[in-house]
């Protein structure tokens, strides 16, 4: 609850700063100004999205989703990272464009501005650090983000006054926008791996593999599989073969909680159970479906 009170805060704080930020981009014809309150209208809008969704991703399981509602979070950090993908893109252009066609730059009211977008981003990323998840993570993120561009927008304009060079106004537009751009791919590539359930990062398949197979009484590992529903909880699933009693399985759980995975599935096979399933020919089989098939073999 703690965590959605904090988005919720951060969504506050970020639209009424973009729409005060608009108005004075305008007032200074600052075009760093005004392409960040588009950003932080994007941004306002997303944590807004995401606010939603990671309120409905802390649900438990049910009927519907037996898996829970974590993938929730997700596509509130894909609606994210998108719009912030697709606003760096617009930023960028209007610097270039900006860059051929320079217009006057009214300084001392950007360094106004610079210092309250400074104060109020860094209230908003105080609010939403030590997040867990992938969504909050990602809000904290671009957080951090606009602090450091407002930051950056204050230097400038104090440059732009001291040498009257105004180009340094949509440079550093682009060079911000550039940032947000690159950490946006970095995101989407990570909510992409998720959706098509890659093995999380940091996760060693063939060094968890020989853990499993050095417990007593566990001659081989087969069918083992991992993936995660939100970039933090980790479901794994393998099949064991033994002839040891039912405790095998608790061994192997204790050895998958040194790797942070606490959602496993286990299955063991006596070995002729295994070379059973492993002989018969019938199309369920040929899949390695774990149920029995109906050919008196369980799989």
């Amino acid at each position: 609850m703690k965590s959605e009170k904090n988005i919720l805060t951060a969504f506050i704080l970020n639209l009424a700063f973009s729409v005060f930020e608009f108005i004075g981009g305008i007032y200074t014809g600052s075009i760093a100004v005004i392409s960040d309150s588009v950003h932080d209208m994007g941004d306002a809008a997303s944590i807004g999205i995401s606010y939603f969704f990671e309120k409905k991703s802390k649900k438990s399981p049910d009927g519907k989703y037996t898996f829970g509602y974590g993938r929730y979070s997700v596509l509130g950090s894909l609606i994210t990272f998108l719009i912030l993908f697709c606003g760096s893109l617009a930023v960028i252009f209007n610097a270039f464009n900006r860059m051929v066609f320079p217009a006057p730059v009214k300084y001392n009211g950007m360094i106004v501005f610079a210092v309250i977008g400074v104060a109020v981003n860094f209230c908003a990323a105080y609010f939403t650090c030590g997040g867990d998840s992938l969504n909050q993570r990602a809000v904290n993120l671009h957080m951090l983000e606009d602090t450091l561009g407002w930051a950056a927008v204050l230097a400038g304009a104090v440059i732009m006054k001291i040498t009257g060079i105004s180009v340094i106004d949509p440079l550093m537009s682009a060079v911000i926008a550039i940032f947000i751009l690159i950490h946006s791919v970095k995101g989407l590539t990570e909510i992409l791996f998720i959706f098509l359930e890659k093995t999380p990062d940091g996760i060693n398949t063939d060094e968890i593999k020989e853990r499993i197979r050095k417990i007593d009484g566990i001659t081989e590992v087969d069918d083992m599989r991992i993936m995660t529903t939100n970039g933090n909880e980790i479901y794994f699933s393998v099949r064991i073969i033994s002839n040891s009693s039912p405790e095998i399985k608790e061994k192997v759980r204790a050895a998958l909680c040194e790797y942070g995975i606490s959602f496993s599935t286990i299955e063991i096979q006596t070995e002729e159970e295994y070379r059973s399933f492993k002989k018969c020919t019938h199309p369920c089989c040929a899949k390695k479906l774990p149920f029995h098939c109906g050919h008196g073999h369980m799989h």
